[in-house]
């Protein structure tokens, strides 16, 4: 009986321990988002200040609060601060190398939000993998690709990789070639693709488009169009133009050839 009572006593007090525990995380997990979500939005919502910026800092400050209420945790099991602190020290070298993935994704995702190679809503490509930067975070980039799948990129990786960012200027240029037959007229080719291009709204007037022959090739003579939009308005208008310049060659009697086989036979 006196065996039961002093195991009774023992096991009650691990039980609410346990309880207060579980209690404890879930009410710091729920305020760690929420407090992560309101550093979001005020950050995001005040002007000059990039998204990008605003989701790292509510993910260090998530991630700030969860690492107190793991201390807490712990006080409730009688295990103090300092002594995870002294065990932490004595262990800093193994935690080090054991973590040293984590902790350069930790870097550089400090370097990416101080000198900004992307920000949130730009089409990225990091080191061959491209898409337009959806969150980044303490650890990660992730990249959401036009059909619409989830990439996670370590921000290791993406800070050493090349970084080519095609949404990082208000403009692009737009290049178009086009190969008309030996027979046509270049000069009346050219002056259907700068007209159809003239024609649409979307292509700015300064840089000025430009039309010019760029190479003979072996069964067509090749023209290139350079034509300047705004960033938002390159795939459309490229594949727009690409319609019309084709349906203006057609009304016009412009042809665009396509390589020949020739089968030769050797008699008897």
């Amino acid at each position: 009986m006196e065996e039961l009572l002093t195991q009774t006593e023992f096991v009650w007090p691990m039980i609410l321990n346990a309880a207060k525990a579980l209690a404890v995380l879930i009410v710091g997990w729920i305020v760690a988002g929420t407090i992560g979500g309101m550093v979001r939005r005020k950050v995001n919502s005040t002007p000059h200040i990039d998204p990008t910026l605003g989701n790292f800092l509510a993910s260090m400050v998530k991630w700030a609060i969860l690492a107190m209420v793991i201390v807490a945790v712990l006080g409730i099991f009688g295990i103090e601060a300092t002594s995870v602190v002294a065990v932490l020290g004595a262990a800093s070298l193994a935690i080090g190398l054991a973590l040293q993935g984590t902790l350069s994704d930790l870097a550089a995702g400090v370097m990416i939000v101080i000198f900004r190679p992307y920000k949130l809503g730009q089409y990225v490509d990091i080191g061959g993998t491209a898409g337009t930067v959806q969150e980044v975070n303490l650890f990660t980039t992730e990249l959401v690709t036009p059909d619409n799948v989830q990439i996670i990129v370590p921000n290791g990786q993406a800070w050493g990789s090349i970084i080519i960012n095609y949404s990082a200027h208000d403009t692009r240029r737009v290049d178009l070639v086009f190969g008309i037959d030996y027979g046509d007229n270049a000069d009346a080719a050219m002056k259907i693709i700068l007209d159809t291009a003239q024609a649409d709204g979307r292509v700015l007037s300064d840089p000025e488009p430009w039309v010019r022959v760029t190479n003979l090739g072996d069964s067509s003579v090749d023209l290139t169009a350079r034509l300047w939009c705004n960033a938002a308005d390159y795939w459309d208008l490229k594949f727009m133009l690409t319609q019309k310049v084709k349906e203006a060659f057609d009304a016009q009697g412009i042809s665009i050839p396509y390589p020949h086989a020739v089968e030769i036979q050797k008699a008897g």
